[in-house]
C-alpha cells in the first residue's frame, strides 16, 4: 500500500482509496481498484454527480469529468 494510500477498520483494514489512478482512463482505474479489492462494485459517473450518503464497504465511486470523443447525433 503507498503511504498515501488508506485503509479503514470497518473494511478490515483493507484499502480504502487510490489516489495512483487519477489520470489514467476509467478501464485502467477499475484494473488497479479490482485488483486490491476484488469484490468491489464499482460506480462510474459524472463529476458533480449526487450520490446517496450511505456507506457501503463493497462501493467505490469513480467520478470522470472529460470528454473523450466529439458527441454526435446518430
Amino acid at each position: 500500500m503507498s503511504s498515501t494510500a488508506t485503509a479503514a477498520p470497518e473494511c478490515g483494514g483493507a484499502k480504502t482509496s487510490w489516489p495512483e489512478v487519477v489520470g489514467k482512463s476509467v478501464e485502467e482505474a477499475k484494473k488497479v481498484i479490482l485488483k486490491d479489492k476484488p469484490d468491489a462494485d464499482i460506480v462510474v459517473l459524472p463529476v458533480g454527480s449526487p450520490v446517496t450518503m450511505d456507506y457501503r464497504t463493497n462501493r467505490v465511486r469513480i467520478f470522470v469529468d472529460t470528454v473523450a470523443q466529439t458527441p454526435h447525433v446518430g
